[in-house]
């Protein structure tokens, strides 16, 4: 695939200081810190390398890259490798992807309280769905999930969703039967969706109790506790999303999908169409037009605040493991499942390349040491570049 024309980081290098300046105390240090990352991300100020064919003498730097993980440059090779770590993962049984979204009125408490209601929005999303599956009315059995949060929508507003991924059945009560799930049929989301509800908004009074919630001044009434009562009420008396996607043609077809999920970030650079007179044209998908192409423009400090919106606290995992799949008992867990399911026992994982050009050739099948140009020799190290300072502005040196 080409090199996009255009990047997150030329938004961020025209127009991030006058944003940072403008901001000030407001802009906290976490959004800073990625937009420092994303500015430098592969660019003359991290430093790297200068490579030359061996036949035609071709050179190119090659800069190193920020590894932020909000970076929309430095996603794919973090997602080839978390794919080739859950391969070992996948079950012959069929999976099913279901989706948890809160309304407006709890995603605006979120902007103000990440850390604690993103940990419990995938508390209340577990809870419901082993709860749920658990009953014998419906599955009756241990399952294993994974989920991945979303925090966006496509024009960049805030929009936080879970995605869980979950095989298709699960250990019995004993561990001594795999229990399989109606085909083309996981949990009723009605039954998910009410769960869900009242485990979180339970969660959500709790954090309030406690002390957990802050409020800035757009929500500065819910600090007194019968007006954030009243504003938890009005959101029992409506219906929450949780959505059952069609399930999977394979598990060979999951970690594919999902893999696109998994280390997205608000917007890739491929999205942006314009950046013209202070503002940025950008694509995105309308789903209440059946998923119609269409642009969007804003001012270049409205696209930076929303890019912004989406950064994750200091330490925070996105991507969270349950049941059969949780890290303290996946390896006996899934090995019981394997059996159960008449599967060969997992191979052991094959030594990852040290060399990120080898690990990306053995993940991508494609090779970064083939010279671009004559395509007939390699591309040799022949001199290591330094950092440089930082200059702001569209002149920046990239590879």
């Amino acid at each position: 695939m080409a090199r996009p024309t255009l990047e997150v980081a030329d938004i961020f290098r025209r127009f991030g200081e006058a944003y940072r300046a403008a901001a000030g105390a407001a802009l906290a240090t976490a959004q800073r810190r990625v937009m420092t990352a994303i500015e430098r991300c592969r660019t003359a100020a991290l430093g790297g390398h200068l490579e030359r064919c061996d036949a035609c003498a071709h050179e190119r730097p090659v800069y190193n890259s920020c590894a932020n993980r909000h970076c929309p440059k430095c996603q794919s090779l973090a997602r080839a490798r978390w794919i080739a770590r859950r391969e070992a993962d996948l079950l012959t049984t069929q999976y099913f992807h279901v989706v948890f979204t809160v309304p407006d009125a709890i995603a605006a408490i979120a902007l103000h309280n990440k850390r604690v209601v993103y940990n419990l929005l995938f508390r209340a999303t577990a809870n419901t769905l082993r709860t749920i599956a658990a009953d014998p009315r419906h599955l009756g059995a241990q399952i294993g999930f994974f989920a991945v949060l979303h925090t966006w929508g496509q024009q960049l507003v805030h929009h936080p969703h879970l995605h869980c991924v979950i095989p298709g059945g699960g250990l019995s009560p004993d561990g001594l039967r795999w229990v399989a799930c109606r085909p083309n049929f996981f949990l009723p989301v009605r039954v998910l969706a009410r769960r869900f509800r009242h485990v979180l908004l339970e969660a959500l009074d709790d954090a309030f109790q406690t002390g957990q919630l802050h409020f800035g001044s757009s929500l500065a009434h819910l600090r007194d506790r019968r007006a954030f009562a009243r504003y938890l009420a009005a959101t029992r008396r409506t219906d929450w999303a949780v959505f059952a996607k069609p399930p999977f043609a394979g598990p060979r077809q999951v970690l594919d999908y999902v893999g696109r999920y998994t280390h997205r970030v608000a917007i890739s650079n491929n999205r942006l169409v314009a950046i013209d007179d202070g503002r940025v044209t950008f694509r995105y998908k309308d789903y209440r037009a059946n998923g119609a192409e269409k642009t969007l423009t804003l001012a270049a400090d409205e696209f930076i605040r929303r890019f912004l919106l989406h950064v994750l606290p200091d330490g925070f995992q996105r991507i969270r493991y349950f049941g059969f799949l949780g890290n303290r008992h996946r390896h006996d867990q899934l090995a019981r499942c394997r059996a159960l399911l008449g599967m060969a026992p997992a191979s052991s994982p094959e030594a990852q390349p040290t060399d990120y050009r080898d690990h990306y050739e053995a993940l991508t099948h494609a090779s970064l040491r083939i010279c671009p140009t004559c395509h007939a020799a390699a591309m040799r190290v022949v001199e290591q570049l330094p950092r440089v300072a930082l200059h702001r502005g569209p002149a920046l040196d990239t590879s």
